[in-house]
């Protein structure tokens, strides 16, 4: 089969197509033909093996331990391994996988889901990442309660783009989306109830209180952060993209978390997880027209995986991109 891998880590230009054996399910396991996979944060810093700690995660000290790139998918399913009940070749799923730049992809069975039925497979593998984030940033990190004022900030990117939806859905009752000039039509579109272009103006200058606060990919101190919350108010930050090379933004949220043992705010983090109770929330959730992935471009190929992942990183991106398998 045909898939993205790399043998060292670096900038956008190590990945490359090559033919690789096609993977075999395990227990508990599926074989997924991939038809779409969709490109996240999570792929770049694999990618580049930044920040370091990673590598001592288990990720690979001097290379990749995994090859091949890519989280994501949507497809159908072609093979399953011992133990698995409830899916079929030929089922119609999506969720998330090793390696999921590839023609096909091994998952967990309990990190897989029917595929929404309104929702074509590019569309469909948009979801599992980032929605999941978004989804469980409001309703387990932050505890987020009807009636709420909720301030989502990097409200244009992958997680950013259903946060702002699902807090929404959830009812929320005012919805402020945070991002750049060029994006704040985009958000509006999403079902911001307010947008604030954060070249004009400072969402956390403290006229204006949320009783959720996310912060997305960001870097503003605490201290800033907290000025936009009400008295007891919550911050989840979710990933981080600043903070230097051996901790990239882990720091910051380990520094949250003490922080929040001495203080009245509420300050959380998370790791996100694609289980398949989630799965099939949102399912229901983009069926019911809820929830509408926005889908910035949809690359036609895997070789364009390098391409894909550099426009990310320069932070051209309205949503999410896709590669077509």
């Amino acid at each position: 089969m045909k898939a993205v891998v790399q043998d060292t880590y670096g900038p956008p230009s190590v990945l490359r197509v090559e033919e690789t054996a096609r993977p075999v399910p395990g227990p508990g396991e599926v074989l997924v033909r991939v038809h779409a996979a969709a490109v996240d944060q999570g792929v770049w810093h694999l990618m580049a093996g930044m920040p370091y700690l990673l590598r001592g995660l288990g990720f690979g000290l001097r290379a990749p331990r995994d090859r091949v790139r890519g989280t994501d998918l949507a497809g159908r399913v072609e093979a399953v391994g011992p133990g698995v009940t409830g899916f079929a070749p030929g089922d119609e799923v999506y969720g998330s996988g090793a390696g999921t730049f590839a023609e096909y992809a091994r998952a967990k069975a309990a990190h897989l889901a029917p595929k929404p039925r309104r929702l074509g497979f590019e569309e469909a593998a948009t979801v599992p990442v980032s929605a999941c984030t978004a989804l469980q940033a409001l309703r387990d990190s932050g505890r987020l309660r009807a009636g709420q004022h909720v301030l989502v900030i990097g409200a244009s990117g992958g997680v950013g783009s259903y946060a702002v939806q699902l807090a929404k859905a959830l009812g929320a009752a005012h919805v402020t989306g945070v991002c750049g000039t060029a994006k704040t039509a985009f958000v509006r579109s999403l079902g911001a109830d307010e947008v604030v272009d954060h070249t004009q103006d400072d969402p956390t200058d403290g006229a204006r209180r949320y009783d959720l606060v996310l912060d997305i990919a960001g870097n503003r101190r605490l201290s800033l952060l907290r000025r936009a919350l009400t008295p007891d108010g919550t911050l989840v930050i979710v990933g981080g993209e600043h903070g230097g090379r051996w901790t990239g933004g882990i720091g910051r949220q380990l520094r949250g978390l003490l922080l929040s043992s001495v203080v009245r705010h509420r300050i959380r983090t998370l790791v996100a997880t694609q289980p398949a109770a989630d799965l099939e929330r949102l399912a229901e959730l983009v069926d019911a027209g809820a929830v509408v992935p926005a889908v910035d471009r949809v690359y036609p190929s895997l070789g364009d995986a390098a391409e894909a992942v550099r426009r990310l990183r320069a932070g051209e991106v309205r949503g999410k991109l896709v590669l077509r398998v």
